[in-house]
């Protein structure tokens, strides 16, 4: 086996935590099910054993296996899954999710983002109402059919719970925006997109700029249930 540089070796091993981790969320391996010891999975992939570790400590973090001495490397339980991990979040994505998942999804945007675009409103600065107007031209500008539009999709959402300046939610954002990308791109796999969304993240933006903390919380909540009914129609599609 042939030397390679740092990146080379993160490459590998993330590759390697790629393929497992979007086997486990899969089901092509189940909770409790023992994966191949270390010597055997990497002679089966040609790769150093320390890549594999690395690969597994990967999963580890994320709450997908969990390795113990003699027992080897078992898949977790999903309770223990952190599906909100957006590396976790996009390997879902790569296959056919649950309608049981997507619906929780958008559950835990309905309880997190309204009340955080009611913050927003009585907290946000004028740096961050910059950055979402920002966010809003390059959404109109792109399309959210592009990377580039869903790109920017994620930016207004993201600062909308920055602006709440409360720690714990701002820690949710990645996730967040994690679930309006893959989401967004789901539900636009077989058909293009039912109606343009822009208007009702400007009515947040509006709301937010306002100070107006009802229709702030009214707009946002309105947002994410026609975003809901556009996904459910691509799920009927």
């Amino acid at each position: 086996m042939l030397p390679m540089g740092p990146q080379g070796a993160k490459r590998i091993h993330g590759s390697i935590a790629h393929d497992l981790g979007v086997a486990i969320i899969t089901g092509r391996y189940l909770p409790g099910e023992t994966l191949s010891g270390e010597i055997e999975f990497s002679e089966q992939l040609k790769v150093s054993r320390s890549a594999y570790r690395e690969a597994i400590r990967i999963l580890a973090a994320k709450g997908l296996v969990e390795s113990r001495p003699k027992t080897g490397t078992r898949v977790s339980e999903r309770s223990r899954w952190n599906l909100l991990d957006p590396q976790v979040l996009a390997w879902a994505f790569e296959a056919e999710p649950s309608e049981a998942f997507i619906r929780d999804l958008f559950e835990l945007r309905l309880i997190v983002e309204p009340a955080a675009a009611a913050l927003a409103a009585e907290r946000r600065t004028g740096a961050q109402l910059a950055h979402m107007g920002h966010a809003l031209g390059e959404m109109a500008r792109f399309g959210l059919a592009t990377e580039e539009g869903r790109a920017a999709d994620q930016s207004f959402h993201h600062v909308v719970l920055e602006a709440t300046r409360n720690a714990p939610l701002v820690a949710l954002s990645s996730s967040i925006a994690a679930a309006v990308s893959w989401t967004t791109i789901f539900k636009q796999r077989k058909r293009k997109l039912p109606r343009d969304p822009l208007p009702d993240h400007q009515r947040i933006y509006e709301a937010i700029a306002n100070g107006d903390v009802e229709g702030a919380r009214a707009a946002m909540t309105e947002l994410v249930r026609l975003a809901l009914q556009d996904t459910e129609l691509s799920l009927k599609g």
